[in-house]
């Protein structure tokens, strides 16, 4: 996971790269960022672009885990499972669903807000409170 993100970093703006310190408000830069490079997510999801969106899924995941606790998994037990063979984050609530951070930037793509992950980050706080 971490040598995926250090490569990640390492192809972004040296100006955006400054601002990424994995806390809750680096992920309104991170999503300024994407909203400019990306004008719709049908241009997200061309083969081309797997690796960008790959690294950006796993900032905003590993920003979420060090905001929210939990930790990293991924599925492979039930092709039926909504984000089967994704990355997805557990365990930081009792009875928190799973989250998973490859839709998380898509719908941001989608949503075009520029505060859609950080209000859902926040938004889960709010919600698990001392679970957290």
């Amino acid at each position: 996971m971490s040598d995926a993100l250090d490569r990640f970093m390492t192809r972004l703006p040296d100006e955006l790269r400054g601002k990424l310190d994995f806390s809750v408000s680096s992920l309104d830069s991170i999503e300024a960022w994407l909203l400019q490079r990306y004008g719709s997510t049908r241009e997200m999801l061309a083969a081309s672009e797997s690796q960008v969106v790959d690294g950006l899924a796993r900032y905003v995941g590993e920003t979420f885990r060090r905001f929210l606790g939990g930790k990293w998994t991924v599925q492979l037990d039930d092709p039926k499972f909504a984000y089967y063979g994704l990355p997805i984050l557990v365990g930081f609530g009792k009875q928190s669903a799973p989250v998973c951070p490859h839709t998380l930037v898509t719908a941001s793509a989608d949503r075009r807000k520029g505060v859609y992950l950080s209000t859902v980050a926040k938004n889960l706080r709010e919600l698990f409170g001392d679970a957290v």
